[in-house]
């Protein structure tokens, strides 16, 4: 049995809704130990550090005075992402942020560049690229289970969320969804990193976005008043990869539920039906003759890999993701002395292409670049079952 990570100590920034789904799935990493929280809402800082019996900072220079962390968690809204993991490696910190980086460009490259000129690591959500299901689709892939991709469909649609009661929602300890701050970012830049995130580490780089970006429901919420309410609640968009590979990704929040992923090859399809599960079934449908008819198989076998892990995951009802998996795999890379699968250049691309889906009136070419990502060690070789 593999010896336990020698204990690494974090501090995390903002406890809002998402932060109960990192503590959620903790426990499953018991050598990441929490020294510190901190939050801007006195009141909601008090309650979650109450709920998960954890230590509160007196402010955010206490945090970033901690010796013992090595890491910070920054689940800050996005528009504060960059001013907050700024601070933390100016402080000499890693950062470990929330999808994402920046809500510009030019503001992630600076942070990823900031990170590199102090020897740092800065990584970002989501880190469902290291889940079964992304794993188990990826060496499928590797294995050319059928034959060359020549194209993908992914969409993540998340159902008529204006019509929804989505001002009920609250988290494990008492967070509301935050509405506003959802409808402001924009679906894409808050979801396209999670089919994002596999399909540029199984293809590489785009190469070239085509997109399209709209918004359909400016009155979606009218009480107070949206800030900007343009921000686009549909986004389509072409990717051409370096690899040769095209993509069609799509994100909503005004369309029907869809989270279905569909990878086309020479001989077949591989599907999922969603990223959000860290144990979703990866299908496989390969090319039928019959007679003078060819078509896809109605029967779709599974395709597993042998040693694949029993999932980690919390059910929060909407997903079953291992949120604590990035903070992991951030620490196990330092503690290893590599780069993070979720390295900076990676998170900076996968950051990149969101901003592109969602502000790209036509054609762009990206700028970011990133070395290849290694796959995680169980999955080396699978079978369709």
């Amino acid at each position: 049995m593999r010896a336990a990570p020698p204990d690494t100590w974090i501090a995390i920034v903002g406890c809002g809704f998402v932060a109960d789904y990192y503590m959620a799935t903790l426990a499953h990493y018991p050598w990441l130990r929490v020294a510190g929280v901190f939050d801007r809402d006195a009141e909601r800082l008090q309650i979650f550090c109450r709920h998960y019996q954890l230590s509160a900072y007196v402010d955010f220079d206490a945090l970033l005075a901690d010796s013992r962390t090595s890491i910070v968690v920054n689940l800050t809204n996005p528009r504060a992402h960059y001013d907050v993991s700024r601070r933390c490696l100016d402080a000499g910190k890693n950062v470990y942020s929330e999808k994402p980086l920046a809500m510009e460009y030019a503001r992630a490259d600076e942070l990823v560049r900031l990170a590199e000129g102090r020897g740092l690591q800065i990584s970002s959500a989501p880190c469902s690229l290291l889940a079964n299901a992304a794993q188990t689709l990826w060496c499928a892939v590797r294995e050319r289970v059928v034959g060359d991709i020549r194209l993908v469909y992914a969409e993540l649609d998340d159902g008529m969320v204006h019509r929804m009661p989505y001002k009920k929602w609250v988290s494990a300890s008492g967070a509301p969804w935050p509405y506003k701050d959802e409808f402001e970012v924009g679906c894409t830049l808050e979801h396209a990193g999670y089919y994002l995130g596999w399909l540029i580490a199984m293809f590489g780089p785009v190469e070239r976005v085509t997109a399209s970006a709209e918004c359909l429901l400016p009155d979606k919420l009218t009480a107070p008043p949206l800030q900007p309410a343009t921000t686009p609640d549909f986004s389509v968009g072409i990717l051409k990869f370096e690899s040769g590979v095209v993509a069609r990704l799509t994100s909503s929040i005004v369309a029907p539920h869809n989270h279905a992923l569909q990878v086309v090859g020479e001989c077949g399809v591989l599907e999922v039906n969603d990223c959000w599960f860290n144990d979703a079934k990866v299908r496989v449908r390969k090319l039928v003759t019959l007679r003078r008819k060819t078509f896809l198989s109605p029967l779709a076998l599974r395709y597993k890999v042998a040693g694949a892990p029993r999932a980690s995951a919390v059910n929060t009802g909407g997903a079953r993701m291992d949120f604590a998996a990035g903070p992991a795999e951030l620490a196990l890379s330092i503690i290893e002395g590599r780069a993070s699968r979720l390295s900076s250049r990676f998170s900076l691309h996968v950051n990149e292409v969101a901003l592109a889906l969602q502000n790209v009136r036509g054609e762009y070419l990206t700028r970011s670049r990133f070395d290849p990502v290694v796959p995680v060690a169980w999955s080396l070789g699978g079978k369709a079952r």
